[in-house]
């Protein structure tokens, strides 16, 4: 991969963060800033923002790894409120159902690149490609206050991984259920917002093949051959902040998995039955639509 497609899909990964840490909504107090009209009430926002700036992300090779990377990249902002089609911190959705209860939304994912020469588990192994992972997820509102300020969700994604490759590969499927908890008004903190997600992994037997199994001719001494054999995969917990000034955004989190009990934690490339991930962004929100619309309660 050369080093402009890396920086790329560097940015293309980070966007995961842009998803679980923006938990406010994308309104800015002073919209003349950013160049759009001024709402003619609280509830009318941009049809469109589009913002950019830098992050710094901290997280393992991959699940199960001792060996941890800081990576310091651009990233992307953007909020689209269409009639049908919406993208903002719940993802890209669809109104495919005349519910306010339940939704379709496109869920995604990403892995970076691995070298297996400066992984200690996985030298004299092929290297990991990154994959990007996209699927559709259906999305259940279990609870709400009448404001919205707190929000209980049930979100149930299917995602298939594809290497990022000139021929991409299939590695198989993952599904991540999870309970999602937005709080949009932190009591002594004015102006934060606050996300928590917590849900088991659960992924097909060649997606956890591609990070665990060991071929028979890389297997040595101190690494047996294995077959992962797919299931469950740990349980993930994520917790972020995320508070919008004037036209600018800054967002934070942390996630923290345990691979205790899953179905792959025998391999020999699991060096940690912990995975601690974290990451901040400040976005600069420099250009919006001046046409308003309506925005529902939960944007």
């Amino acid at each position: 991969m050369t080093r402009k497609c890396r920086a790329l899909f560097l940015m293309v990964a980070l966007l995961d963060l842009r998803c679980w840490a923006a938990q406010t909504p994308v309104i800015s107090s002073d919209q003349d800033a950013i160049g759009a009209q001024t709402p003619a009430s609280e509830s009318d926002k941009p049809l469109w923002e589009f913002g950019l700036g830098a992050g710094v992300l901290t997280l393992p090779d991959y699940r199960g790894s001792d060996h941890i990377f800081v990576y310091g990249l651009p990233v992307p902002y953007f909020v689209y409120r269409g009639k049908f089609l919406k993208a903002d911190r719940n993802g890209l959705r669809g109104s495919f159902f005349d519910s306010d209860r339940v939704e379709v939304s496109l869920d995604t994912n990403a892995s970076l690149p691995v070298k297996s020469k400066n992984d200690e588990a996985r030298s004299g192994m092929p290297d990991l490609r990154p994959t990007v992972e996209v699927g559709p997820s259906v999305n259940l509102k279990l609870w709400s206050t009448t404001a919205q300020d707190v929000r209980l969700d049930l979100r149930l994604p299917v995602r298939t991984a594809l290497t990022v490759e000139s021929s991409p590969h299939d590695v198989g499927w993952i599904f991540s259920p999870r309970l999602n908890l937005d709080i949009r008004k932190v009591r002594g903190l004015p102006g934060w917002n606050v996300g928590f997600l917590v849900g088991p992994l659960i992924s097909s037997r060649r997606y956890d093949s591609y990070y665990y199994s060991v071929a028979e001719p890389f297997a040595r001494p101190d690494r047996a051959a294995y077959q992962a054999p797919g299931g469950y995969g740990g349980t993930q917990f994520v917790v972020a902040l995320s508070k919008r000034y004037t036209s600018w955004w800054l967002g934070a989190f942390m996630r923290a998995d345990t691979l205790s009990h899953a179905s792959f934690v025998d391999s020999p490339l699991v060096r940690s039955r912990h995975y601690l991930a974290a990451g901040i962004a400040l976005v600069r929100v420099f250009e919006a639509s001046s046409r308003l619309v309506p925005a529902s309660d939960d944007q």
